[in-house]
């Protein structure tokens, strides 16, 4: 039985986890929180309490160290999925490059041979253009800029392959912007196209990409269906019965329409949820 590990079984993780059981996989997945560790357990994957600490130090990668049985973590796994996404809002920023730099030599003596890096299209910053794989990055976020670094960070280390697959915003039957914009006031870009994704969607695509071994890859992943944001989130929030947030149609919009041709071609992925 194959084994896949996954660092990060949060709010995508762990359905993933499930998913990929359900495949047959055999899976190892982590938590920061010894509350959850008998949630994976439950679940039917191997539960790990794993941290990555690091003392901030200005102008440096401060000390790090890794807490947990990192080593067991990987041990037999050809598949690692890395999906913690930067916590940069609040008191307690870290420093997510450096984060992902500790890790680097566990992978390096472990079995993984392949690595599924979960980015964001942030790393396009805000522009008006249609965005492929192709496209020059420009963040213009300090999160957008930390991952376009942990990305390279991994492509660039030949003792594995890394996929690197970034998504838009994420949206599932929990979860929906129009909750918090809902009643909202004077909210700007309401031209702009929207670009989101679907949690069944985000599954399925890394389901393909490990079937496929599409490694070495970079993929943008969104559903391909733009409506303005005015439009799709009045529509929303009429669907949920909620207070229609207003746009200001003042000043310009600015937004990209990430393209997902590659997805689809490369892939030769179908979107189950096309219309969000």
């Amino acid at each position: 039985m194959a084994k896949i590990s996954i660092l990060g079984c949060g709010w995508l993780g762990l359905p993933l986890a499930k998913a990929l059981l359900k495949k047959g996989f055999s899976v190892n997945g982590s938590t920061t929180s010894s509350e959850k560790i008998s949630v994976l357990e439950n679940a039917g994957l191997h539960p790990f309490l794993i941290n990555v600490i690091l003392s901030p130090v200005e102008g440096s990668l401060g000390n790090k160290s890794v807490s947990g049985i990192i080593e067991t973590f990987l041990q037999e796994s050809n598949t690692l999925i890395i999906d913690i996404p930067p916590k940069l809002r609040g008191p307690n920023k870290e420093n997510f490059v450096g984060k992902i730099e500790s890790l680097i030599p566990f992978i390096e003596k472990s079995s993984v041979e392949n690595i599924i890096f979960v980015s964001s299209t942030s790393v396009y910053g805000e522009q008006n253009e249609i965005v492929t794989e192709e496209s020059p990055l420009n963040p213009d976020t300090e999160s957008g800029k930390q991952l376009v670094a942990a990305e390279q960070l991994l492509q660039s280390n030949d003792n594995f392959k890394t996929t690197v697959l970034r998504f838009g915003g994420l949206i599932g039957d929990d979860r929906h912007p129009v909750k918090f914009l809902a009643g909202r006031e004077n909210i700007d870009n309401p031209d702009a196209p929207i670009n989101l994704i679907h949690q069944e969607d985000c599954i399925g695509i890394i389901l393909k990409i490990i079937q496929n071994d599409s490694w070495n890859e970079t993929f943008n992943a969104v559903t391909p269906f733009h409506p303005s944001r005015s439009t799709y989130y009045a529509q929303k929030a009429a669907d949920l019965n909620l207070v229609s947030p207003k746009f200001n149609h003042k000043n310009t919009s600015v937004g990209k329409t990430i393209s997902t041709n590659k997805i689809e071609t490369i892939l030769n992925y179908t979107f189950t949820k096309p219309n969000l």
